[in-house]
């Protein structure tokens, strides 16, 4: 059985009011950047960077606090060559067959098809697998909740703490990915939820032209009196 519930005192940083409007003013600026990036150099991003950018993805709310993720980091280019056949095999039978018309155009846009360059060339792959079950330290099996929220909400984390970095992100999502358990010699019952691209933009990156939705769209405001 877990250890009985010990609260200890929140560390928390209150801030005037004005303060808080700016520091979420200048956030919204940062990631309002922030660009998927398809195009990447080949230069090396420091290690650190990406540590740190887990450890921030480490401190994401989970699940009864399970943690439910683990993050496995590619550098090696032989073994980025091996993911990169893998996932592009998928990726031709995606575009080939299993998409749909409607789904193929929603895609058109933005320029994707079937290769997919980017996983040799940037710096680091990030491969988020997702743990359905937990083990003790006798080795006890321990069902996770909310995995795909948990997990959903430290990738988010990690975007945000590379992008905060200087380093550029794509989310790439073969389907299936089985490929990389075996590639990266994980557990059966991980379930690999996304590969993350991380590196510099190439020189002459070029982005699709894409407007986000303004507030009033993907926001509800219910105050008193309403």
């Amino acid at each position: 059985m877990k250890n009985a519930y010990e609260p200890i005192p929140l560390n928390f940083e209150r801030l005037t009011p004005d303060l808080m409007a700016q520091r979420a003013e200048a956030f919204y600026a940062s990631l309002k950047r922030r660009r998927t990036v398809r195009d990447f150099s080949d230069e090396p991003v420091p290690d650190a960077v990406v540590r740190n950018a887990i450890l921030t993805a480490g401190t994401a709310p989970s699940g009864a606090n399970q943690q439910p993720w683990h993050f496995v980091v590619i550098t090696d280019p032989a073994l980025k060559r091996r993911i990169r056949l893998a996932a592009e095999e998928e990726e031709r039978a995606f575009y080939q067959q299993r998409a749909s018309e409607e789904w193929l155009d929603a895609l058109a846009p933005l320029g994707t098809d079937a290769e997919k360059p980017f996983l040799e060339t940037a710096s680091h792959l990030i491969v988020i697998f997702l743990k359905k079950f937990s083990y003790d330290a006798e080795g006890q099996k321990q069902k996770n909740y909310y995995t795909s929220e948990s997990v959903g909400i430290a990738t988010g984390f990690l975007i945000s703490a590379l992008h905060q970095a200087s380093v550029a992100t794509l989310t790439h999502t073969p389907s299936p990915m089985k490929f990389l358990n075996k590639l990266l010699d994980r557990p059966t019952d991980e379930r690999p939820y996304m590969i993350l691209v991380a590196g510099y933009p190439a020189a002459n990156c070029h982005v699709p032209t894409i407007e986000k939705k303004p507030l009033a769209e993907i926001a509800t405001f219910i105050q008193t009196g309403d």
